[in-house]
């Protein structure tokens, strides 16, 4: 097992919830967090808590972000007129990694940072390999000619666990993903609740 899916299956159990949905997840087998401590029962979380671990919820979810690029984040969706939570969200959707993953070019989250990292992304057919370029509506989103064949982009497409969300126009033949809109939260399909209004309390406050 590489670092990296043990870091996503340990995400899952620190959480206490399999948040990307998947079959594999520990979650399925053992509901409990990780550690020789992770059965013992746990206190009810403080509001503190509450906030923080919702926050750690939703940077996980986006391939475990760090804390910088997170709050970077947040402070783009604080300046933009409207509510913060939802620009929040349509922030972590626009980024480049996520349009891949969403368009089941790749089976994680954590993959697709990796497949745009090594260059086999196109953003209207120019080369992108920086995961959190940000995508704009109408621009699209397609995979190299040279990479079209492999096994990962195969397996991932054939996947019954998630859906592809209706902000993307996805062609699965010509491996191409046009991004229609930015979502609000209701429109992005989670397999668990996120709280992005808890995540602003937790910044407000921190």
């Amino acid at each position: 097992m590489t670092k990296r899916t043990s870091a996503k299956y340990k995400i899952d159990r620190r959480m206490g919830e399999n948040i990307w949905g998947r079959p594999k997840s520990p979650l399925n087998k053992r509901e409990y967090g990780p550690g020789q401590h992770g059965q013992r029962r746990k206190n009810k979380l403080s509001d503190f808590g509450t906030q923080l671990r919702a926050k750690q919820k939703l940077k996980g979810y986006y391939g475990d972000l760090t804390e910088k690029q997170f709050r970077k984040i947040y402070a783009e969706a604080e300046r933009v007129r409207g509510d913060t939570g939802e620009m929040l969200i349509g922030l972590l959707e626009r980024r480049l990694d996520a349009i891949v993953y969403r368009a089941k070019f790749v089976p994680t989250i954590f993959a697709a940072r990796q497949f745009v990292n090594h260059g086999h992304v196109l953003v209207n057919g120019n080369p992108v390999n920086i995961a959190s370029y940000r995508v704009k509506e109408g621009d699209v989103v397609s995979v190299r000619e040279k990479s079209r064949q492999m096994a990962a982009i195969l397996e991932a497409i054939q996947l019954t666990e998630r859906d592809v969300p209706d902000y993307l126009e996805v062609d699965h033949h010509k491996l191409t993903a046009t991004f229609v809109r930015t979502p609000g939260l209701g429109d992005v399909p989670y397999p668990v609740k996120m709280e992005p209004n808890l995540v602003v309390e937790y910044y407000a406050k921190n």
